[in-house]
């Protein structure tokens, strides 16, 4: 048996390390196929700033002419030096259930970052300015991944910890229960609010989502906090990727600003029909005819995940993040909507925690990103 490790340069290397999951998981009937033009523009940088962070590789492993493994190691030099620190990260693994595949692309991984002058890798992550691919799921392994969130098989943690990856940080996943609809103190409290503070949830203006953008972006500026790890402010070009990126796919029933009696941007939220529901009959294509299976299905849509939620510290506790939250579930409810998702939630935000809790959401997956010495 002959297993080596491999850079991907090919374009036929490409096609394999985007098609490896159809193996891993062909037995699964909770795996979801990504849409490969997707995988596509994930891996070429076109939805993320993969390719302007920093240096980054793409390897396969290889057993007897056959690929049973990938791996994306990446250094986001942005963040490097925001944080100073010397971080390297793991993106976008996928490995049969053999240890020794998962080994031989981590020992590649840290050899590559310690030559680069990193003393620590981390992940899985995503690929800068994305949010899939975050984490590996360790509890919860009978309910399907939410759209553009991870799924995985149990043997993923367990080769990460026997390599010796450690916990770094784990994200949580809530579940809001629809079906009982949305109680009538919940909407009392959230009109009080409103009044009180003098605010108001307008729906994104998709027409006009360059000046929505800069508004999100003054949003996440004032809001994110210096001691989170793993993230930093984005660039002006980075908030316009992200718009580009999202307007196609876009539903304006899901994604809110709040704004002050001044007309400022005070708050953001983004939610997005759980388009995985059809995307899962599709087989990775949408020609010849997956597209018009999507919109098929996409009628038949059940669920949404809530992906992003960001207040500024002005607003905090002042009731504006239950007031997003009920136009969510309202949206939601009205689209004929079972249950929602709110993820992901850093363990390290228990006040974005404390408000999932308090408008009804308990915790029913966990991520992990794990970390490991290169040294």
């Amino acid at each position: 048996m002959t297993l080596h490790i491999e850079e991907v340069i090919s374009s036929k290397q490409q096609r394999e390390f985007i098609k490896l999951p159809w193996k891993i998981y062909k037995d699964d009937p909770l795996w979801i196929p990504p849409l490969i033009s997707d995988m596509k523009k994930t891996i070429n940088s076109e939805n993320n700033t993969l390719k302007t962070s920093g240096p980054f590789t793409m390897i396969l492993a290889r057993q007897n002419g056959k690929v049973v493994g990938r791996l994306l190691v990446a250094i986001n030099e942005k963040l490097n030096k925001y944080k100073g620190i010397k971080q390297g990260y793991l993106s976008l693994f996928e490995s049969i259930n053999d240890f020794q595949v998962t080994e031989a692309m981590f020992d590649y991984a840290r050899e590559w970052l310690k030559e680069r002058g990193m003393d620590t890798i981390i992940g899985p992550l995503a690929p800068p300015n994305g949010d899939d691919c975050r984490g590996l799921v360790i509890d919860n392994f009978q309910d399907p991944a939410q759209v553009m969130n991870v799924y995985n098989p149990p043997y993923y943690p367990e080769f990460f910890q026997k390599y010796g990856f450690v916990k770094y940080l784990d994200y949580f996943a809530f579940h809001f229960d629809l079906t009982v609809g949305v109680p009538e103190r919940y909407q009392r409290v959230a009109e009080y609010a409103q009044n009180k503070f003098k605010f108001r949830i307008d729906p994104i203006d998709l027409k006009n989502i360059e000046r929505e953008m800069a508004d999100v972006k003054k949003i996440i500026d004032l809001s994110m906090p210096d001691e989170w790890p793993d993230f930093y402010p984005p660039t002006d070009e980075e908030i316009e990727m992200i718009g580009e990126t999202l307007k196609p796919v876009a539903d304006p029933d899901f994604i809110f600003i709040a704004r002050n009696e001044k007309d400022e941007p005070i708050g953001f939220s983004l939610a997005m029909p759980n388009y995985n529901e059809a995307l899962k009959h599709l087989n990775g294509r949408l020609l010849p005819f997956g597209f018009l299976k999507f919109l098929w299905y996409k009628r038949k849509i059940t669920s949404a995940r809530i992906f992003v939620l960001f207040v500024i510290p002005e607003y905090r506790k002042k009731g504006v993040t239950g007031a997003i939250y009920l136009k969510s579930f309202e949206s939601a409810i009205r689209k004929g909507y079972t249950f929602g998702e709110g993820s992901t939630i850093a363990e390290a935000n228990p006040a974005m925690r404390r408000d999932a809790e308090g408008a009804g959401g308990k915790i029913y997956k966990t991520y992990r990103i794990y970390q490991h010495p290169i040294a």
